[in-house]
């Protein structure tokens, strides 16, 4: 293997790893509980700023129950499937993964079910990262430091996963929809827009 090859491997290692774990409903503090691997070290491989070691990723790799292989991109690809399967957390939400975890920004799904009891502020965590989320459907509570927003269909919110943060359903008649895309510490989406004289021209032809 070349060393670019090696490099890439390795940079794509975070992000898997971070999916890995998102996959098995585990967070940083209960992996560091189960492993023995501080949660800051944890953090600092899945964004990219720490190699692990051999050692580690065999405790990774056992504890999220996946292979080597899949952890370094090298394991056979998959049968295609028709559609991605989502998977289900302990407190009933539902993560789509929508994206191919080969490293930098990488995409869920998340919907979590009506409520049967009146909400509470949601639980905060902090990490690494920079995320940025848009609801689809219902009522979506993030609670982001002090703050507390109520988010609705179309609305967006991008922060630094360092700052606490947290959400729930906040509306007892239905479930909420949203899509959540999570990049490296430093990393965001970049908006682009067009100039103006590419904008409202109404001649009906495609930049060339």
């Amino acid at each position: 293997m070349a060393v670019d090859d090696v490099d890439g491997t390795l940079a794509a290692m975070g992000p898997r790893l971070r999916a890995a774990r998102e996959r098995h409903g585990a967070t940083l503090a209960g992996v560091s509980g189960a492993t023995g691997i501080s949660a800051s070290v944890l953090s600092r491989i899945e964004t990219g700023r720490r190699t692990p070691t051999l050692r580690m990723l065999l405790q990774l790799s056992k504890e999220y129950g996946v292979s080597l292989d899949e952890l370094a991109g090298t394991a056979p690809a998959p049968a295609a499937r028709p559609r991605a399967t989502p998977v289900s957390f302990g407190d009933d939400k539902a993560v789509l993964p929508l994206t191919r975890y080969v490293g930098g920004l990488h995409v869920h799904k998340h919907v979590l079910p009506a409520l049967k009891d009146p909400p509470v502020r949601p639980r905060q965590v902090s990490h690494d990262g920079y995320e940025w989320l848009c609801v689809l459907y219902g009522r979506l509570w993030l609670a982001l430091g002090d703050q507390d927003l109520l988010l609705t269909p179309g609305d967006v919110a991008e922060f630094d996963t360092r700052t606490p943060h947290g959400v729930a359903n906040s509306s007892p008649t239905g479930p909420v929809e949203y899509l959540v895309m999570f990049g490296p510490q430093g990393e965001r989406p970049r908006p682009r827009t067009p100039g103006p004289a590419a904008r409202g021209t109404g001649d009906g032809k495609a930049a060339g």
